[in-house]
């Protein structure tokens, strides 16, 4: 058995608005993950038929992001046809889990060298399209919660009105995503990460706006309010926008896990290796607050506490989600989303996970840090948790 999980590579697409106008919309779903794969195996020179597993993310397993993206990716990469692959949901936190899935098969001495994946196109498969109209539930999740689940941008109101956020605090906390992410692209912070897509004339984060204030969301009109749900939670004064929520977005990125000893034997430099994972389920209405216990479970079971980690990223689904996690943690804002987050480079919901771990490596190594966790609420009440060790 391995005694250690190593990363090796973590790359990704420029994120791409995930309208018909976006500049990755153009690309086939299949095509866009195939071109990450394919960097991947490039620029680390390795032989793609000594990968033991692909295990790639996507919300939306539908249409041209059915059948398996995964492994159609990987034929589309031109790997040999011997290397298999499989796709996942764990909703936003499907490529996350990917990853966890790849570094516990490695620990547990049943594969050698893994790609973990995540592959999102919103302008070609608009999310909730995957319901296909039909009732995802059934009556007995409907006589559980007989009121009736709500949409994730109702819970993002919910946990904002809970924990008191005004709609100037969201909105400050979206122009922070912002402004930290224009000054990471303009410093070239992302040049190691972001990989060309082919055919695409473009390296830049599309959904990054660097003029954005306070002063310029604040004439946004809430995003999710209708009658009935204003009836049903009069508490609620609706400060949730488009503004202060992640946009729809194109991506997809990847990471290559693997043994330490296959590692050393490719004469591969590991860049970080996995210390602890933890995964919670949390309370459906209120979905996304699983971030806050899943950030506990996973620091006690990696014995640290919040003054060992340098860094944090925590997926900003809705500006209120990081919010609440800072307040209940009381992490040191600073570490949190240092080169801006998922407000300003977008939510490709399968890829999101992969997304942040690519970040998250490339900064530990640009500061130094020796640690980072990463943490990703999830559509249905959930979350997963994951602490890296920069090598």
């Amino acid at each position: 058995m391995s005694t250690e999980a190593v990363i090796v590579d973590v790359i990704r697409t420029p994120v791409g608005r995930g309208k018909p106008e976006g500049i990755l919309s153009g690309v086939h779903p299949v095509d866009l993950l195939a071109g990450v794969l394919d960097a991947l195996v490039s620029r680390n020179d390795l032989d793609p038929a000594l990968i033991d597993d692909v295990i790639g993310g996507c919300v939306s397993q539908i249409g041209e992001q059915s059948y398996n993206i995964t492994r159609n990716a990987v034929l589309a990469a031109g790997f040999p046809e011997t290397v298999p692959g499989t796709t996942i949901d764990r909703q936003c936190g499907s490529s996350q889990q990917a990853a966890t899935f790849a570094a516990q098969a490695v620990l547990a001495g049943h594969a050698d060298i893994v790609i973990a994946c995540g592959v999102e196109s919103m302008s070609r498969v608009p999310l909730g399209s995957s319901a296909a109209g039909a009732d995802p539930y059934g009556s007995r999740i409907r006589a559980r919660y007989p009121d009736g689940l709500v949409g994730q941008g109702v819970s993002a109101e919910l946990i904002a009105a809970k924990w008191g956020f005004s709609r100037e605090e969201l909105d400050a906390f979206a122009a922070r995503s912002h402004r930290l992410a224009a000054a990471a692209g303009e410093s070239g912070a992302f040049a190691t990460e972001v990989v060309p897509v082919p055919g695409v004339d473009a390296l830049a984060d599309e959904t990054v706006r660097p003029a954005t204030t306070v002063e310029s969301l604040a004439g946004l009109n809430p995003a999710f309010r209708t009658d009935a749900l204003a009836e049903r939670f009069p508490e609620l004064d609706w400060r949730v926008t488009p503004g202060n929520s992640s946009p729809l977005t194109d991506g997809a990125s990847a990471a290559l896990i693997m043994s330490a000893e296959a590692a050393a034997k490719l004469d591969l430099e590991p860049r970080a290796r996995f210390r602890a994972f933890s995964v919670v389920g949390s309370d459906p209405l209120y979905m996304l607050t699983g971030v806050i216990p899943a950030t506990e479970k996973v620091l006690a079971r990696a014995g640290l506490v919040h003054a060992d980690i340098d860094a944090y990223e925590v997926n900003e689904a809705f500006a209120s989600v990081p919010l609440a996690w800072l307040r209940e943690t009381g992490a040191d804002a600073a570490k949190l989303n240092p080169r801006g987050g998922a407000i300003a480079l977008g939510h490709a919901l399968g890829s999101s996970g992969t997304r942040l771990l690519t970040t998250l490596v490339n900064q530990l190594e640009a500061t130094g840090g020796r640690l980072g966790l990463q943490t990703m609420c999830e559509g249905g009440g959930m979350a997963n948790a994951t602490v890296i060790e920069r090598l």
